[in-house]
């Protein structure tokens, strides 16, 4: 809803995600009192893999990676298992140098996290039994806690990445550089792209259905204030935002990370923690947003969204203003960028003269194969300057509006050309000077780490250099 992006995937794809994380279960139990207090007798009998900081990776943990991928349809049979333990001691050694940093996790986070998470696999399987017999596990208790482990450590691991790499900019310059230092036969290809406009027309919604969300809206900030009611059990119960209802309406923002619409993270941003904001409007309908946690950049909020109905009166008002601003284009009376201009109530666009902006990449061009499948349906059968018939799109959130769509311009596949496609360019330069930062840090950190590893991985190849040699 308000991050424009898809929400949780599949339970398949969201197991797989997590598959290096729930593996380590019982390396997480065996090394609860830290690495000191375990005794080498103990570490042999076990059959442990390695050692990386104060956490310990099992022999049976690279199993319980093979059977829990093959398990969910993935093959595993192009992947060793010392690219499996390789990866694991990475996730570790990221997770034991935040700690070493100080890196601060919220652990409401990840109870929240955790709450979020049983829910979606219970929704998926049927009930919280089916959830238990699945993953093996005793009792809801002790997958909890052990979910719980499991997913600090791996947003300990993530902070520590993001902190690697999340002030490393480029240059002009570097992209040149990096470009000419491509052979010619080398380059890479991209795709077909488009450029893609639109007019969206929202119906108008009466004084009285305005004053309606208003009002209870902010009957529910009395009852948080005033009568020590639950926000969290609010959002679960009215929100509208299914992106974030079933957790209670909670969202994490960044400053540096804009994932919200300008007005949200305007409200988000100007508050003070357990403060309670007025409704306010924006794209999505009305919100009140409360202020959880403020750590340094970072604030966790929870919000109500509210969408108001609209009469089906409205909608045909707004279906048939948009069918004449199509004929007027069509007949060249006034152009789709002026239109957009004076008429599209979507602000983002209406400012670009109906423009999109692509959201992964920051301009306007959508790569065929990688477009949103939504979005593709729309447009896939317009030939180049063609206008769509007026249609209507429905958000999950229930708000209903009409638009119209043209392909502006067409990029046909071709090799990479440094002025045509410099955005790209510069995310793909970008991302190799990240990725020489991460792999410097590796190195300075593996040597300054304890690690240990089993003589039976002497025979791997790791990328990293796990030996110290």
């Amino acid at each position: 809803m308000l991050l424009k992006l898809k929400n949780l995937k599949n339970i398949k794809l969201l197991i797989i995600n997590c598959l290096f994380v729930f593996i380590l279960i019982n390396g997480l139990d065996l090394y609860a009192q830290g690495s000191r207090s375990v005794k080498p007798q103990r570490i042999k009998v076990d059959g442990v893999s390695a050692v990386v900081g104060d956490y310990v990776i099992l022999e049976s943990d690279i199993d319980k990676a093979i059977v829990e991928m093959e398990s969910q349809g993935v093959s595993a049979k192009n992947i060793t298992r010392c690219e499996f333990l390789g990866k694991l001691m990475e996730d570790k050694l990221y997770a034991h140098n935040a700690i070493q940093d100080s890196l601060e996790v919220s652990d409401q986070e990840i109870y929240d996290y955790v709450d979020q998470s049983i829910a979606y696999f219970t929704d998926q399987l049927g009930s919280i039994e089916k959830v238990l017999e699945f993953y093996k596990k005793p009792d809801e208790l002790s997958f909890r806690d052990e979910l719980f482990k499991i997913n600090k450590i791996q947003k300990l691991s993530t902070m520590m990445q993001s902190q690697i790499v999340d002030q490393i900019e480029i240059t002009p310059e570097e992209v040149r550089s990096f470009f000419k230092q491509i052979p010619t036969d080398e380059l890479p290809t991209f795709g077909t792209e488009l450029e893609i406009s639109q007019i969206v027309l929202e119906p108008k919604v009466s004084e009285e259905e305005k004053e309606r969300i208003i009002d209870q809206l902010k009957s529910f900030k009395v009852d948080v204030e005033e009568l020590g009611m639950s926000f969290s059990s609010k959002a679960v119960l009215y929100s509208q935002d299914p992106g974030s209802r079933s957790n209670g309406g909670k969202y994490t923002l960044h400053r540096k990370k804009p994932r919200m619409v300008k007005e949200f993270r305007d409200i988000a941003f100007s508050m003070q923690e357990g403060q309670i904001s007025d409704p306010f409007k924006t794209d999505f309908g009305w919100h009140i947003l409360l202020v959880e946690k403020i750590r340094g950049q970072e604030v966790d909020i929870r919000h109500i969204l509210l969408t108001p109905k609209v009469d089906d009166e409205e909608l045909e008002e707004a279906r048939k203003l948009l069918d004449t601003l199509r004929i007027r284009i069509i007949d060249k009376e006034i152009t789709f960028e002026d239109a957009a201009f004076q008429f599209s109530s979507e602000k983002e666009t209406r400012l670009n003269g109906g423009a999109i902006i692509n959201p992964t990449t920051g301009d306007k061009r959508f790569e065929l194969t990688k477009m949103d499948a939504v979005l593709y349906n729309q447009i896939r059968d317009l030939e180049d300057e063609e206008i769509s018939v007026p249609f209507m799109e429905e958000d999950r959130s229930g708000l209903k509006k009409y638009k119209i769509l043209k392909v502006t311009n067409r990029y046909d596949e071709h090799v990479a050309d440094y002025s045509k496609d410099y955005v790209k360019i510069k995310e793909l330069a970008l991302k190799e000077k990240k990725l020489k930062a991460i792999k410097k840090w590796m190195e300075e950190k593996i040597e300054l780490t304890y690690i240990s590893l089993n003589k039976d991985f002497n025979d791997c190849e790791f990328n990293n250099n796990w030996r110290k040699k």
